[in-house]
C-alpha cells in the first residue's frame, strides 16, 4: 500500500478546495443570508455627524438610576464576580417571582422563573429550545427584526399576522393569524405592547389565542418586555393572568426598559415547570448565567424601583402627547397615539423608501429615526420615532422634522 505522504497532503487540499467551492467552509448559509440591521444602517450614516439627536435605537436618554448602580457597586465591592447558577441567584429568581405575583395578582413559583443574559438572549433560547428546520413560528408584526431573525437562525419559517392601520389604530385579525396555523407551526410569538406599533392585545384576545393554542398542542411565546410602559393602567395585560403553570406559554421580560437598563444585559422568562430542566442546560450551553453583580441590581430594581417606573411612564406619556400632537399637525403624516411602548411609528405620504427617507432626514435635520422597512415587508412606508426622552430635546427634534414633513 502506498502511505505517500505527499499524496494524502493533495487529497486534504482537494477535500479542503471543493469545500471552500461548495461553500461548507464558511458560515452556514441561513446565517450568511440573515439581513443586516436597517436601523443600524442609518446610524452608520450618521458616523461624523455633530448634533445628532439619536431617536432611532430603543432605548431612553437618561442613565440607570443611581440606586440600582449603588447596588451592583456594592456587589463588586464585594467580590461579586463569580459564576453563579444557571437559572440565576435564588434571591433574584425569588424576588421576580413576588413581584410578578403582585403585577398579575397570580400566584408565580420562582421555580419557573429563569434570569437571562438579556430578553434578546431569552427569545434566541426558546427558539433554540422549541424550534427545528422546517417548522414555522407565527409573529405579530410589524415587529422588531431582531425576534424574526431567532426563528430565521434555526431555519424555521417566521409566518406573519399583520397589524392593520385603521382610523381607530393599530388591530390585529386573529381569524388571519389562526389562518397561518399548519402542522408544522410550533409556536404563536406576540409581542404585546408592540415594538414599534405600541399596539396592546387585550385579555380577551389573550384568552383565545390560548385556548386556539391549547387545542392544537402548540407554544405560545409572549414577549412582554414593555409591560410597564404602558399609558392607562400599571401594567398591559399578559398571558400570565390568565394561563395554568403547566400551559405551554414562555413570557419574555426584560429590565432594560422597565427601569433604564439597556447596557446591563438582564432579562428573565417564564415557563411551565416541564421545560425548566432542559432551559437549564440550554443555559449552561448558551452563556452559562448571568453577571452576579447585574442580577444584584435587578434585585434592588423589582424589590425598590416601584416609584421610578411610574415616574418614568408618566415623563414618556408626557413625551408620547408631545411627539404624537406635533407630528398629527404635519400634513404629510398619518400616525395613531400608541397604547404602550415608547415608539411613535407614522406613515409619510408619497414615501416608498424608509431606508432612503431616514438617511435623507438625518443628513439634512440631524435626527436620527428608524426606517419602517426594518420591522417587516409590511413597515414599508413608516417611520419610527423613539420618545424615551427629555421633552426639550424632542421639541427640538420636532423643530427639525416639522419643515421636511410639512
Amino acid at each position: 500500500m502506498n502511505f505517500n505522504g505527499d499524496n494524502m497532503l493533495e487529497k486534504q487540499l482537494i477535500a479542503d478546495a471543493d469545500k471552500l467551492a461548495s461553500g461548507r467552509a464558511g458560515a452556514r448559509a441561513t446565517v450568511e443570508g440573515l439581513g443586516a440591521s436597517l436601523i443600524r444602517d442609518v446610524a452608520s450614516a450618521g458616523v461624523g455627524l455633530d448634533d445628532i439627536i439619536a431617536l432611532w435605537y430603543g432605548e431612553p436618554d437618561q442613565p440607570t438610576p443611581e440606586f440600582i448602580c449603588q447596588a451592583a457597586t456594592a456587589s463588586l465591592a464585594r467580590g461579586d464576580t463569580f459564576y453563579t447558577e444557571n437559572f440565576g441567584i435564588l434571591e433574584l429568581r425569588v424576588a421576580l417571582a413576588e413581584y410578578m405575583s403582585r403585577l398579575y395578582q397570580r400566584p408565580i413559583d420562582s421555580a419557573r422563573v429563569a434570569v437571562t443574559a438579556s430578553g434578546m438572549s431569552a427569545t434566541n433560547l426558546m427558539q433554540q429550545v422549541l424550534t427545528d428546520p422546517g417548522d414555522n413560528v407565527v409573529v405579530t408584526a410589524p415587529v422588531w427584526p431582531n425576534l424574526i431573525e431567532t426563528v430565521r437562525i434555526m431555519g424555521g419559517e417566521p409566518r406573519f399576522a399583520w397589524l392593520q392601520f385603521g382610523n381607530q389604530g393599530w388591530s390585529l385579525d386573529l381569524e388571519q393569524m389562526f389562518d397561518q396555523v399548519d402542522s408544522r407551526t410550533r409556536a404563536i410569538l406576540i409581542n404585546s405592547p408592540s415594538n414599534p406599533t405600541g399596539w396592546v392585545m387585550g385579555r380577551d384576545d389573550m384568552q383565545k389565542v390560548l385556548d386556539f393554542c391549547r387545542a392544537r398542542g402548540i407554544w405560545v411565546l409572549s414577549d412582554e418586555v414593555y409591560a410597564r410602559v404602558i399609558y392607562d393602567r400599571p401594567a398591559a395585560p399578559s398571558f400570565l393572568e390568565i394561563a395554568e403553570p403547566d400551559d405551554r406559554l414562555v413570557v419574555v421580560n426584560s429590565f432594560s426598559k422597565s427601569w433604564c437598563m439597556t447596557g446591563w444585559r438582564l432579562g428573565w422568562l417564564t415557563a411551565p415547570p416541564a421545560l425548566m430542566p432542559t432551559l437549564e442546560k440550554m443555559i449552561e450551553f448558551h452563556y452559562s448565567c448571568p453577571a452576579h453583580f447585574s442580577q444584584v441590581a435587578g434585585i434592588t430594581a423589582v424589590r425598590e424601583g416601584e416609584a421610578f417606573v411610574t415616574d418614568t411612564v408618566a415623563q414618556y406619556k408626557l413625551a408620547r402627547d408631545l411627539v404624537i400632537d406635533r407630528l398629527q399637525a404635519m400634513p404629510k403624516v398619518r400616525v395613531h397615539r400608541p397604547e404602550g411602548a415608547f415608539y411613535a411609528f407614522f406613515a409619510v405620504d408619497g414615501m416608498d423608501d424608509s431606508l432612503a427617507k431616514c438617511k435623507e432626514i438625518l443628513l439634512q435635520s440631524h435626527v436620527g429615526l428608524a426606517p419602517g422597512a426594518a420591522f417587516g415587508p409590511q413597515g414599508e412606508g413608516f417611520i419610527r420615532l423613539c420618545f424615551a426622552q427629555s421633552l426639550d430635546r424632542l421639541d427640538d427634534a420636532m423643530n427639525r422634522l416639522d419643515p421636511l414633513l410639512a
